[in-house]
């Protein structure tokens, strides 16, 4: 049975990740990452596959917005950092994603996958969000068998009405 997260403290980590400027550390603390914003983790399964570039591309579009609500962004897969970079210069029409203005975040060792109880049988995430409160709380979790896109305006939605109901 997989665990829910929701009103947990969110389990910390440190990835390589390719940050929104293109560049690639090698240790990005979810804890330093996120300090002092609301947070959305978002699990993909892999790299150039079906659904994961019009997922990441819609949730791109929504950047401005949310970085107006104060909401840092890190998309995770079990793909290396330079398989992140390569989609990243790879062109839409091409099945990349451009330069995306969040982080993704490396899960090679899939510690992170497991860590939030989102790996498939066959090794790779399911598609989960999860939305972090200033405190790195989950607060929402929403996961999907990996045929099943997100509706990012369903990510906005959970925002709008967390930050709502702190105020």
């Amino acid at each position: 049975t997989m665990a829910t997260l929701v009103s947990q403290p969110a389990p910390d980590f440190t990835c390589a990740a390719v940050m929104p400027d293109g560049s690639i550390v090698q240790d990005l603390s979810l804890s330093t990452f996120m300090a002092g914003k609301y947070g959305l983790l978002m699990f993909y399964p892999l790299d150039f596959s079906f659904v994961c570039p019009s997922e990441l591309l819609a949730l791109e579009h929504r950047m401005d917005v949310l970085r107006e609500r104060n909401v840092e962004v890190m998309a995770l897969s079990i793909d290396s950092p330079y398989a992140h970079l390569a989609w990243r210069h790879t062109p839409i029409d091409d099945g990349g994603i451009g330069p995306v203005r969040f982080a993704l975040g490396s899960d090679l060792t899939h510690e992170i996958c497991r860590a939030y109880d989102v790996e498939t049988a066959d090794g790779v995430a399911m598609r989960a969000t999860f939305l972090l409160d200033q405190s790195r709380c989950v607060r929402a979790q929403l996961v999907s068998d990996r045929p099943l896109g997100r509706n990012m305006d369903e990510v906005l939605r959970l925002i709008d009405a967390l930050q709502f109901h702190e105020t």
